[in-house]
C-alpha cells in the first residue's frame, strides 16, 4: 500500500524571506509539491493568479470558509489567506509530501489534523535586522513596519513549538539547513 505524503510546514514572520526560501526549497531537488494559496490581498509587483497565489474577492474567500474548502486560512493585515483542502489532500493521497508557507496559528491547526506534518520556523538574525529588512522592501509606512514588527514578537513566542528553527542570517546557508531538515524526515521511519 502507497503511503500517504507528508506535510512540510514553515512559518516565519513578515520579512525574514520566508517566500524566497520556499521558492528555493522547492526547486532544490528534495520532492516537495507546492501549495498554493488562495488570497484576498492585491497582487504585488510581477505576482501572478495560479503562480504565486490564486486571487479571490473577499466575498468568495468567506464563502469557502462557510463550506469547509480550506485546510487552514487566517486573516492577517486585513487580508485573507489559505489552503484548499481538495487540493492538500490531492497531493498527499498519491503519496507526494507538500510544502506549506503558513502562520503560526495555521500550522497550529494543520499540525492537529495531521500529527506528523513537520513544523519549522524561520527567525530573522535579529530584530534589529527585520527592521531593516522590511524597511528595504519599501512596501510599508513606518506604521505599518511597527504593527509587522510587533506581529513578529508574537509569531516568535511559537518558535518553541515548532520542530526546527532555522535562523536566515544567510540565504545560501538557511537553504542548505531546510533542505537537510526535509531529507532527514523523509528518511525517518514513520
Amino acid at each position: 500500500m502507497k503511503q500517504k505524503g507528508r506535510i512540510f510546514i514553515i512559518s516565519a514572520p513578515s520579512g525574514c524571506g520566508k517566500t524566497t526560501l520556499c521558492d528555493k526549497l522547492l526547486t532544490s531537488g528534495v520532492g516537495l509539491a507546492r501549495s498554493f494559496s488562495v488570497t484576498t490581498r492585491p497582487r504585488r509587483g510581477e505576482e501572478a493568479n495560479g503562480r504565486d497565489y490564486y486571487f479571490a474577492a473577499s466575498a468568495e474567500f468567506k464563502k469557502g470558509i462557510k463550506e469547509g474548502k480550506f485546510l487552514e486560512w487566517t486573516s492577517t493585515f486585513g487580508w485573507y489567506y489559505g489552503t484548499p483542502r481538495s487540493f492538500a489532500d490531492g497531493i498527499l493521497e498519491k503519496g507526494r509530501d507538500l510544502l506549506l508557507s503558513i502562520d503560526v496559528k495555521g500550522a497550529m491547526n494543520v499540525k492537529k489534523m495531521y500529527p506528523d506534518s513537520v513544523l519549522i520556523f524561520i527567525m530573522p538574525p535579529s530584530m534589529r535586522e527585520l527592521r531593516a529588512r522590511l524597511e528595504k522592501r519599501n512596501a510599508d509606512d513606518k506604521k505599518e513596519i511597527e504593527k509587522r514588527l510587533r506581529t513578529a514578537r508574537k509569531e516568535i513566542s511559537f518558535a518553541g513549538r515548532y520542530d526546527y528553527t532555522v535562523v536566515n542570517d544567510n540565504m545560501k546557508r538557511a537553504v542548505d539547513r531546510l533542505k537537510a531538515i526535509v531529507v532527514a524526515e523523509k528518511n525517518k521511519e514513520r
